[in-house]
């Protein structure tokens, strides 16, 4: 695969942790894993496990939505990489690679025809839903919003539903296929979107905020002093 652009997709937006290394479209090497938490601890060793330790001419990184904390972590490595590197660094959505992921899935794992339109739903936090439409070639058809259950079934009209939350909505609407899906960096290359700038599509707001400084009393003067 020499003289082939490379590539390296960071994944970290979810409770799973993945990187791959492609050439071209081809993929070279990989690792993927369901860890919940600690990918700040992962993502490194994950990376430099890769042939020349993940070295390459591009970089591309989950931008959320999904954990605050995850996307952080993979835009920061991207961000160093690519400056190390003197690579190219762009982003891309964590519901539209699943929703190309479900796409992908054999014809014989879901009642609807293999090109259908897709719901996405992603578990958001505070019992809601990141949630998104996407048309039969997987290209977006609604903005993301974050919502609860209710509030998703209620605009949700396609019949494959897709992510970690695709069983839980399929409960309010039993005439579907749900596909549970976390997004997988070996699947970049079936991405239908344009690249987008690395940079963190939160959708939600933090579940903590930083404390304010208190503020500042100044001593009280002393007798006499001016």
């Amino acid at each position: 695969m020499a003289g082939m652009l490379r590539t390296l997709a960071i994944d970290t937006a979810t409770p799973a942790c993945s990187v791959a290394l492609f050439g071209g479209d081809t993929l070279i090497s990989s690792d993927y894993a369901k860890i919940g938490r600690g990918h700040a601890e992962r993502l490194v060793p994950m990376i430099q496990s890769l042939p020349g330790k993940g070295h390459a001419d591009r970089i591309m990184v989950n931008i959320g939505p999904g954990s605050f904390t995850g996307i952080r972590v993979g835009i920061s490595a991207a961000r160093a990489l690519a400056l190390a590197w003197d690579a190219e660094c762009s982003g891309y959505s964590c519901l539209s690679l699943v929703a190309a992921m479900a796409n992908a899935q054999q014809p014989a794992a879901r009642q609807p025809a293999p090109g259908s339109a897709i719901d996405v739903a992603m578990i958001a936090g505070h019992g809601e839903f990141f949630f998104q439409s996407f048309s039969s070639e997987c290209l977006p058809t609604s903005d993301i919003v974050s919502l609860s259950p209710a509030g998703a079934a209620a605009i949700s009209a396609a019949g494959i539903l897709a992510g970690n939350a695709a069983v839980q909505l399929a409960q309010l609407r039993p005439d579907t296929t749900a596909i549970e899906l976390l997004p997988d960096a070996r699947a970049w290359p079936l991405l239908a979107d344009a690249p987008l700038p690395p940079s963190a599509a939160y959708i939600r707001a933090a579940d903590a905020t930083p404390a304010k400084p208190a503020p500042v009393i100044a001593a009280p003067a002393k007798a006499g002093s001016c």
